[in-house]
């Protein structure tokens, strides 16, 4: 499989400085068709077929990752609870779940080393990649690119939260959509919140789109639809400099 996907690369002719120029005025920006149409169709079909893990947040143990087979142990009673607890502490605006490959991990513990996820984590870490979202967020020093493909199936969420990281390392949140014919009904947006924690503006999870933002804004995914009609599928992270 790893030998016959396409070679992944940006969309030819794109011109950062436009970007830039919106970036540099909201923090904020839209690349739309970052890839050619056949390789975004590649990559979304690639990305649907992941071995996922559902993540979310427990006090005292801190991020959990279950596989398949670790809910199969757990059996429907101790997913429930753990469901529970989950939903408990996001009436306290705190947690989140959805599906996860952590890409930048698997890449390290050598998981799944045939499959072409990794061709796209090394993509990410590229100088073509890297020196395309430095162009538009004005920094030089970007050093590392984190991410992780998400799946947001009915009921998934992310409450409001900030993105700077442990040292100030996170210069740049972005999100790369994999979702043709998403719905605003759907649930599934990237919402930005003001002050108040009134929303501020949101947006749809775009097919073949790019969005850069300062993760230090107050920021949430909306919880996917009883009646979403498709799952929520993108890759997201932080451009770092460390």
């Amino acid at each position: 499989m790893k030998d016959n996907f396409p070679p992944i690369r940006l969309r030819p002719g794109l011109d950062p400085a436009p970007f830039a120029q919106a970036y540099a005025e909201k923090k904020f920006v839209q690349v739309p068709d970052i890839f050619e149409p056949e390789l975004a169709q590649a990559l979304e079909q690639m990305l649907s077929g992941l071995p996922w893990r559902l993540t979310f947040n427990e006090p005292g143990e801190g991020n959990i990752q279950l596989t398949r087979e670790d809910m199969q142990r757990l059996g429907q009673q101790g997913v429930q609870q753990r469901m529970a607890n989950v939903m408990k502490l996001a009436t306290q605006n705190w947690g989140y779940c959805y599906n996860t490959y952590q890409m930048n991990q698997a890449a390290r513990e050598q998981r799944d080393p045939d499959h072409p996820i990794h061709q796209l984590t090394q993509f990410l870490n590229s100088p073509e990649f890297m020196e395309f979202g430095a162009a538009i967020i004005g920094e030089t020093g970007i050093t590392q690119v984190d991410c992780q493909a998400t799946l947001y199936t009915r009921g998934s969420f992310l409450t409001r939260h900030i993105d700077d990281g442990i040292q100030s390392e996170r210069r740049c949140a972005y999100t790369l959509g994999f979702t043709d014919g998403w719905m605003t009904d759907w649930g599934g947006l990237l919402m930005f919140l003001d002050e108040n924690t009134d929303i501020e503006s949101a947006f749809l999870p775009r097919f073949n789109t790019l969005t850069l933002f300062d993760g230090r804004k107050i920021h949430s995914v909306s919880q996917v639809s009883a009646f979403a009609g498709k799952p929520r599928l993108s890759i997201a992270g932080w451009l770092r400099n460390d």
